[in-house]
């Protein structure tokens, strides 16, 4: 998506010429620090020549604090040592998300919907200081330069921190001149280093989990061994006198029960040890293989048609008078988040409200729902945004979900003693908010020369969306995007393509989870693409680009992508004896990415030994940072569709750890070489769009190696070995 902003984007409501006190690194304004000149909400410049810019996308690891002070130090032509990073504070009127109107980060929009809001941003406090200048020196405005962090004219020149005051005193220009792309200096160097690499390296950087305020307890929350369960009644005697115990209450809506203690082990224990009953009215109480077997007879009548300008019966009758039909069906389990930090959240009493220490990825839903459950005003609600260890979508809930447990075990305990609540690991894997199950059937109908003349797509899932506040714009006619996204709306030309989605109900909560539909969508449509092609007995990488010819623009980038990956990794040459490679590419987040996985086979196991990825995401902003997200989805892409499942036995989860629900390791996967398609096109997502081709480019090369196709998800329970 192109994303466009005008200088009322940026240099918002009273913004430009206030004064700061500066701010730390987890956003808040710190005291005793020499006083910032605010050019607009996204940059302040001291008078010691430091320039922050203020990032209004929370860091996760995915690296807007690096990204996005690239776009405003090029414009401002500052150094890159001199630029400091600040989050945001909750501000949903400067720092919303252009994407989606409100303050979060998602869908990885960071870079995408900023590039011009920073640039400007930039390119605005850099025609202050020039001004400011011109005055101070009785010269021209165009005769002054200005090159890393120093003002020029004449043989003199000034830092930005001596121009900070009389700059930041001028009108801002209506329309600041950006740079042409081919005098970039730092945008599209692959060598620029991350901000955030020294502070997470010698423990500077702050998380919650590091969090100790004076006075704080911990809380832990005891959940429902079965998702929708209620508290009935809670005994605590158990806990009664164990060290460090401070009590336990039931949470107001009854879904778990807040046991604090003066530290988390205090509390882990003293959880372990009280007694609740639980009401099981409205719980899940079904085993996975049921609830697999519920989505597969979903699938025999959709409940919507996902491609209005398809009629069902014209691909009904391409697949009756086909010469050969292509079918497979897919079942995809739940999946867990799992970041390395748990969900963590810490609240303190204020003056006038409330403070939260968080990774906080969506503040404007954060503010107001805390703010009504404490009985706040809005803006009595602060929110010092911390670094994230990942989050994959877990952060993101449309409810707010750990910090409104957070608010309600501080009211529980007076209202004026901070709160730190801790989710530990098992309650990460066991506590919900999964990627959803999903199960799709395919049919593809081909003519006698191999051509596809007819899909039949089906899929069941339970939708993310529909009860949230997402669901007036991203759910039409029933249809939940996201459930579809990358299926629906494929870029392949293909006649007769229908697609049938039904919902699954469940208690148990779901939510985005790294690349959301894509993650199973891209998987089904490119086994399936694979299977066409061998049943057509054509090159799977030649198959699918006669489906990209013309000037559609998507079939263009998605066919450059293609070709690329495939050159790198010596599609047309011969395969290793004992090796197969496989193929896949995808759309998504408006990025385009092409995968070949090569595998070897060794004593019946299979062993991943080469990535190779072609990207297209616009113009490279930091392609260090890009390389680093395409190894990243492709890592953890490839490790769900390996192992990963979460299951239930009677409504309650069987993973609890890491040794239930392994990670990928650095020893299961070869090279991954990353390739980045030169582009003059906007800036877009590169978070999410690694991981869709991943699994399904594995899943092609186990089949070349082996003659097996992988439908059921994990691989390893479909009798798939990895060594």
């Amino acid at each position: 998506m192109t994303l466009q902003t005008s200088r009322r984007g940026f240099l918002l409501a009273g913004g430009l010429s206030a004064l700061a006190v500066g701010f730390t690194p987890g956003g808040r304004l710190a005291a005793g620090t020499p006083a910032s000149h605010a050019f607009n909400p996204f940059v302040t410049i001291d008078s010691d020549g430091r320039v922050t810019v203020i990032v209004k996308h929370f860091e996760m690891g995915q690296g807007t604090s690096t990204g996005l002070p690239t776009l405003v130090a090029e414009e401002l032509d500052a150094d890159w040592e001199q630029i400091a990073v600040a989050f945001a504070p909750a501000d949903n009127r400067r720092y919303a998300n252009l994407a989606f109107g409100i303050q979060s980060t998602g869908g990885s929009t960071a870079i995408a919907n900023s590039f011009l809001q920073y640039r400007q941003a930039g390119a605005a406090a850099r025609d202050l200081l020039v001004r400011a200048a011109a005055g101070i020196w009785g010269a021209d405005p165009a005769d002054i330069t200005v090159q890393k962090g120093m003002v020029g004219h004449g043989g003199k020149t000034l830092g930005f921190g001596a121009l900070a005051a009389a700059a930041a005193g001028l009108t801002p220009a209506e329309a600041p001149r950006l740079k042409d792309p081919s005098a970039f200096r730092l945008i599209g160097d692959p060598k620029l280093p991350r901000k955030d690499s020294q502070d997470k390296t010698d423990g500077r950087a702050r998380f919650a989990m590091d969090m100790k305020l004076p006075g704080m307890v911990v809380c832990v929350l005891k959940r429902p061994p079965r998702f929708g369960a209620r508290v009935r009644q809670l005994d605590s005697s158990g806990a009664e006198g164990l060290p460090g115990f401070v009590g336990a209450k039931s949470l107001p809506d009854a879904s778990g029960v807040a046991v604090y203690g003066k530290d988390s082990w205090s509390a882990i224990r003293a959880r372990d040890a009280i007694e609740v009953d639980w009401d099981m009215t409205q719980a899940e109480n079904r085993h996975s293989d049921r609830m697999l077997s519920d989505h597969l007879a979903l699938l025999a009548a959709p409940h919507y048609q996902a491609r209005k300008q398809v009629d069902p019966a014209e691909t009904a009758a391409a697949l009756a008078g086909a010469a050969k039909v292509v079918e497979a069906e897919f079942h995809f389990p739940f999946l867990a988040h799992a970041p390395m930090e748990p969900l963590v959240c810490v609240i303190e009493p204020t003056a006038q409200g409330v403070r939260l220490y968080d990774g906080s990825q969506f503040p404007a839903n954060t503010q107001p729902t805390v703010a009504e459950l404490l009985g706040l005003e809005v803006e009595r609600v602060e929110i010092e945004t911390l670094y994230a260890g990942g989050s994959f979508g877990r952060r993101a809930t449309p409810n707010s979900d750990y910090q409104a447990e957070a608010a309600m075990a501080f009211a529980l305990l007076g209202g004026e003693t901070p709160v730190k609540l801790v989710w530990t690991r098992e309650d990460d894997l066991g506590g919900g908010y999964y990627r959803p199950m999903a199960a799709h059937r395919a049919r593809i109908a081909l003519d006698q020369d191999g051509r596809i003349r007819g899909w039949d797509h089906r899929l069941a899932t339970k939708s993310i969306l529909k009860g949230s506040p997402f669901e007036s714009f991203l759910v039409h006619d029933g249809v939940d995007h996201t459930s579809v996204e990358g299926l629906a709306d494929s870029p392949y030309a293909l006649p007769a393509f229908s697609v049938g989605l039904s919902d699954f109900e469940t208690p148990i909560p779901v939510l985005w989870w790294r690349s959301v539909g894509h993650t199973h969508n891209a998987y089904a449509m490119e086994v399936m693409m694979d299977l066409a092609a061998e049943a057509a007995g054509q090159d799977p990488v030649a198959y699918r680009l006669s489906y990209l010819e013309g000037e559609d623009k998507d079939r263009r980038r998605l066919t450059g992508v293609l070709k690329l990956a495939a050159e790198k990794a010596g599609w047309s040459g011969p395969t290793a004896p004992n090796r197969g490679r496989g193929v896949a590419v995808h759309k998504s987040f408006d990025s385009y990415v092409a995968e070949v996985v090569e595998v070897s086979g060794h004593d019946g196991a299979i062993r991943i030994e080469k990535v190779t990825c072609a990207v297209d995401c616009g113009l490279p902003v930091n392609p260090d940072i890009i390389k680093a997200q395409m190894e990243g989805g492709i890592g953890y892409g490839l490790g769900a569709v390996m192992r990963n499942e979460i299951t239930l036995s009677g409504g309650e989860v069987e993973q609890l750890n890491f040794p239930d629900y392994e990670p990928l390791r650095i020893a299961d996967i070869g090279p991954i070489e990353v390739h980045i398609l030169p582009s003059a096109e906007a800036p877009t997502g590169v978070g999410e769009p690694g991981l869709p081709p991943a699994g399904p480019a594995l899943a092609n090369a186990i089949r070349a190696l082996s003659g097996t196709t992988a439908t059921q998800l994990p691989m390893i329970k479909g009798g798939i070995a990895f060594s």
